[in-house]
């Protein structure tokens, strides 16, 4: 994960974006292919049906604030989104994406640098964004190399298995 280089599409989110909105407590015992469908539906109605595959949001501040839901990140995966960019992420929410192998990086001026559509370029462990579309290039925290390794390995579950532990 360190070396690798994420390319997709931005979809831009406001701030405060909260595990509420990322998995609704309504289909909170749902499998994931039911709770994927309602991602964002209170906000964005149309991003369960358009995201892609190695789609990434770049949000602004608070990304992922409210209960600690790790369906929310697992949700976000599940649609194929492969990078959350924001300008501040929930602590609980960070952990919860990395422990299911989606790379979430704080960088704070990414909010304003895109629109809804930008092509995006991620480098996890420089710490680098670029808006390719504008040419643009930012600075993130990049993220520890003990983190790195579960991201590379697929999240948490995905390394203790190949440890042998799980």
């Amino acid at each position: 994960m360190a070396d690798d280089i994420l390319k997709g599409r931005a979809w831009r989110l406001d701030h405060d974006i909260s595990t509420d909105v990322l998995s609704p407590g309504a289909y909170a015992v749902d499998p994931v292919e039911v709770r994927k469908l309602h991602v964002l539906e209170s906000v964005v109605p149309e991003f369960a049906s358009e995201v892609r595959p190695g789609d990434m949001i770049v949000a602004g501040r608070n990304f992922g604030c409210g209960s600690s839901r790790e369906t929310a990140a697992e949700n976000l995966r599940a649609l194929g989104v492969t990078c959350i960019v924001a300008e501040s992420l929930s602590r609980l929410f960070m952990r919860n994406a990395i422990a299911v192998g989606l790379p979430a990086l704080v960088c704070r001026d990414a909010h304003a640098a895109f629109t809804q559509g930008d092509e995006i370029q991620v480098h996890p462990g420089e710490g680098r964004i670029i808006n390719v579309s504008s040419g643009l290039e930012l600075e993130a925290d990049p993220l520890p190399e003990e983190m790195c390794r579960i991201l590379a390995a697929g999240g948490i579950l995905a390394m203790l298995k190949g440890q042998g532990v799980a």
